[in-house]
């Protein structure tokens, strides 16, 4: 079995960074999915896809993968950049600004 272990990047419609500091163990797809015909539902027999499991660590998740003989990827985490210029809506009105705001 294949698997890859990958920290979740976050939310794209919130600004939290909730779900995204726990690494997850995920099974790729043995087959693919196939489409019904009549209703365009489309459905897998393979039942692995479904697992998704949570560890703290990323060591504590290749050590299950290894006790249960499953060959990982471990895909690393792009970190973000940090703010370095937070500024507010009082900064429109700063004196110290290159150009005059205005309307």
């Amino acid at each position: 079995m294949r698997a890859r272990i990958y920290r979740p990047a976050k939310n794209a419609m919130t600004s939290g960074m909730a779900k995204t500091h726990a690494w997850v163990l995920e099974y790729a797809p043995a087959s693919a999915r196939d489409v019904d015909p009549l209703m365009g539902w489309t459905s897998s027999s393979d039942m692995d896809s479904q697992v998704h499991l949570r560890f703290e660590t990323k060591e504590a998740a290749l050590a299950y993968a290894a006790a249960q003989g499953i060959d990982a990827q471990v895909i690393e985490p792009h970190e973000r950049k940090p703010n370095i210029r937070a500024r507010g809506y009082g900064e429109n009105f700063a004196t110290d600004r290159r150009a005059p705001w205005t309307h």
